[in-house]
């Protein structure tokens, strides 16, 4: 007899609504981006859909930057387990920027595991509210680009 393989998919990953621990709801999408601006109470992550793995431990762990405690030790990632609740299960892992802002800029890595391997990861960039990651600004002259040569194409 064949054991079912479980199947997971990131169906959002951004910029959420702020997430209440006690509701059953999950924050709602307000913009899918890896780019994050440095925001005191940004909420960002991703929601990952988990199909044919109820009861099986899930452990879930966020990579912060260097980010350093009160006593000036970096701070450990934030990590912990549960449950997979159904067969066909959302779960949300996401993490808030707080003051103050200038060190919490880099890299966030957030993963969750079944069985020890990695079912789904994403990364994301923090940076400062002013400066726009050079990605970014690569995608609006481009996109900027298509605009006047659609116009242009109309003789405006």
């Amino acid at each position: 007899m064949s054991k079912l393989k479980f199947d997971v998919n990131i169906i959002y990953s951004g910029i959420f609504t702020k997430w209440n621990e006690q509701s059953d709801s999950l924050p709602r999408l307000t913009k899918a981006t890896v780019h994050v601006p440095a925001e005191v109470d940004i909420e960002f992550g991703f929601i990952a859909q988990i199909k044919k793995a109820k009861n099986q431990k899930l452990r879930y762990c966020i990579y912060h930057p260097d980010i350093p405690d009160d006593d000036g030790e970096i701070r450990p990632p934030f990590d912990g387990e549960l449950y997979v609740e159904s067969n066909d299960w959302k779960f949300y892992i996401g993490d808030t920027i707080w003051a103050p802002i200038q060190n919490k800029t880099g890299k966030w890595r957030m993963t969750l595991e079944l069985k020890g391997k990695v079912i789904a990861e994403k990364t994301f960039k923090v940076h400062l509210p002013d400066e726009l990651p050079h990605s970014d600004t690569n995608l609006l002259k481009h996109e900027n680009e298509k605009i006047a040569s659609f116009w242009k194409k109309r003789g405006l």
